[in-house]
């Protein structure tokens, strides 16, 4: 039997450890799971950092749909159930809070007729996707009230998990956080083959926080630092609980919060398998009890729930507020043969720069000393060139720091965490930057040429001007 090599990390940021373990080693760990659980005591359900039980509701799964031959996507006031039966005001695309899960092939050409319904203009950028200036959203290019516009591109990149969002300058953090977002996956023939958890087992998760008014309505009332709420949410649903069988599950995972970091853990100890990010699979599992991940980030995991008694219950957590984010409660026995590839992917490294550029993120809206401006380019990237731009920042950190218009490779990070992590490795679009952190990264643009942006992703950051225009020639 062929062996693969996993590494395994105890905790978010220890320096990883290799060890070799095999297919039937892999499998048993559900039942090593099962084994702890019957020797902890069980743990309190807590939810928005306070004690005691609290009531859960059914987990949102949002609706799936095909961005092809002009697909109506609207923006527009709606209300929904948070949880619990009663409505709440929300924005939301297509009336679903959060918006409908595309899915797509790498080759395949979206067509989006996009309405705006809001009272106020906005755009839809592409996070992730790699498209013409034309479809990303940017600032420049809103959709005024009661407009429309025609969102077309080709998918020219591999299998991945991407999302959708508004980027109205100095609106951006409010639309968002009132519930404008949704997923996007692209499918290619590299992940087909691998034959990993679908349809039913494999489900999307938007993980954010969120404050509510007197009514249970959303709102945003945010700080200059960042929009730091008091209550989870995943799937637009509070205190969320999720029925899974005795099977391996995959789920792709969003920080679709505004400035927050979520430490993610499950509550019996067991660890998860990272098996992709930002911008899809990596070459090899990882194997991994904690991830810390910032706002825009994603995560691609398997959660192995073989081996477990039915009526078993495993909490997701966020170690950083002690939240419980999603229950999981094992219902029904099946038999799941599903094993994981000793490769999941091949990638190509970027190599031999060919310039540098230095980037320092100042206080809470500048990026080298100065604010957005939307008619200002501030440098030229030559089109298919390699080249190492680095982060530093002057502090108010976190900043999570997201490039349009191409995915990079994270390199090392020196000072603060001081470490690259099993989460940063492969493809990124965003990479988290902490105070008295050096980051770098190679970047090439081939996709594309025209005007791109890089901005923090503390969405109340870029709102305040920590956004920068580039040219890629």
């Amino acid at each position: 039997m062929k062996r693969k090599q996993i590494t395994h990390n105890d905790s978010a940021t220890s320096t990883s450890s290799t060890t070799r373990i095999n297919r039937r080693e892999f499998l048993r760990l559900g039942l090593v799971t099962a084994g702890v659980i019957a020797l902890r005591k069980a743990m309190p359900v807590l939810a928005g950092g306070k004690g005691g039980t609290v009531t859960r509701y059914p987990l949102r799964i949002p609706p799936g749909a095909s961005p092809y031959n002009s697909f109506p996507l609207s923006a527009a006031p709606a209300t929904t159930d948070l949880g619990g039966g009663k409505l709440s005001s929300v924005l939301a695309y297509n009336g679903s809070f959060p918006g409908p899960t595309f899915r797509a092939n790498t080759g395949d050409n979206v067509s989006i007729q996009f309405t705006n319904e809001l009272s106020g203009a906005t755009s839809v950028h592409w996070h992730g996707m790699v498209v013409p200036t034309t479809s990303d959203g940017q600032p420049q290019d809103l959709v005024a009230s009661g407009a429309s516009y025609a969102y077309q591109y080709p998918i020219i990149q591999r299998a991945c998990l991407n999302w959708y969002h508004p980027h109205p300058h100095m609106e951006t953090g409010k639309q968002v956080v009132l519930g404008l977002a949704g997923a996007f996956i692209i499918n290619d023939a590299e992940e087909a083959a691998l034959a990993l958890p679908s349809g039913a087992y494999e489900l999307p998760l938007i993980i954010r926080d969120a404050n509510y008014d007197s009514a249970g309505n959303l709102v945003y009332n945010p700080t200059s630092s960042g929009f730091l709420a008091k209550n989870p949410m995943v799937n637009g649903t509070r205190d969320p609980y999720l029925n899974v069988d005795t099977a391996l599950y995959r789920f792709r995972v969003l920080n679709g919060a505004s400035a927050r970091l979520f430490k993610l853990a499950l509550s019996n100890g067991a660890p998860f398998v990272l098996i992709g990010n930002d911008g899809g699979l990596l070459e090899t599992a990882v194997s991994i009890n904690q991830i810390e991940f910032s706002p825009g980030e994603r995560l691609d995991l398997l959660m192995d729930f073989r081996g477990l008694p039915v009526g078993t219950k495993v909490t997701l957590q966020d170690v950083n507020t002690g939240w419980n984010l999603l229950e999981f409660r094992v219902t029904r026995q099946v038999t799941d043969n599903h094993t994981i590839p000793t490769t999941l992917s091949t990638i190509a490294r970027l190599s031999n720069p060919v310039t540098t550029r230095l980037f320092s993120f100042d206080g809470m809206t500048r990026i080298n000393g100065l604010e957005y401006d939307m008619n200002r380019i501030d440098f030229q990237v030559p089109f298919g060139q390699t080249e190492l731009w680095r982060f530093t920042t002057n502090g108010n950190a976190p900043h999570p720091v997201h490039i349009h218009g191409a995915s990079f490779q994270v390199q090392s990070r020196r000072g603060g965490r001081g470490t690259l992590f099993p989460w940063e490795r492969g493809w990124k679009d965003t990479v988290l930057l902490n105070d008295r952190e050096t980051i770098d990264i190679l970047i090439r643009f081939d996709g594309y040429k025209g005007r791109y942006l890089m901005h923090c992703h503390k969405l109340e950051h870029e709102d305040q001007g920590m956004m920068t225009n580039f040219l890629v020639v």
